[in-house]
């Protein structure tokens, strides 16, 4: 199986698996909280390669913040690019919590794999974010990547880009719509 069927298959099985859990089948989401806590293990292990003692404590922020946020997954969406999403979250937490960035991998590689090293793919959502920011103007663009994504804070990225903290707060708001727009294929 290619690496693209690999992915495209894991998509399928964990969108379907929610969809059923949705409806209320509490056997159908056990199944989709195992295959995820899988999927997440190996994405935190290549991120956490200096504290794999973390690995498990994400993987269970993660899925409590999955199970809690379960009723937000828009299903017409594909469910590892929200699922990864949450995930980057819990790591940027965990980099905050420990004030050194430097001991891990970048977590915003846009060539790491969501799903590595277990052998299981699944969609390289940061790759696709990085497609969509790149259709913004640097004045939306840049305080998303600033706040959103390296976390920092508005009054860094205001001092990063040389705008005023109301223009990142702006910028933000107004990419962050333009982006919806734009994955909703509105203009």
């Amino acid at each position: 199986m290619t690496e693209q069927a690999e992915l495209n298959t894991n998509e399928v099985m964990l969108h379907g698996l929610l969809l059923q859990s949705l409806k209320g089948n509490t056997q159908t989401y056990q199944q989709f909280l195992k295959e995820l806590a899988r999927l997440l293990r190996g994405y935190f292990r290549r991120r956490l390669t200096a504290l794999p003692d973390e690995v498990e404590d994400l993987v269970q922020e993660s899925l409590l913040a999955i199970h809690n946020k379960r009723h937000t997954y828009d299903v017409t969406q594909p469910v590892t690019a929200w699922i990864y999403a949450i995930a980057k979250y819990k790591l940027i937490d965990l980099m905050r919590r420990r004030e050194r960035q430097d001991q891990w991998n970048d977590p915003f590689d846009e060539t790491c794999e969501f799903a590595t090293p277990s052998d299981d793919e699944a969609t390289d959502a940061l790759r696709d974010v990085h497609l969509l920011l790149k259709q913004l103007p640097d004045r939306m663009r840049l305080p998303i990547i600033h706040t959103k994504l390296e976390g920092l804070s508005v009054a860094e990225a205001a001092e990063r880009t040389g705008l005023t903290e109301s223009a990142v707060k702006v910028g933000v708001h107004r990419g962050l719509k333009a982006l919806h727009n734009l994955l909703r294929g509105t203009p």
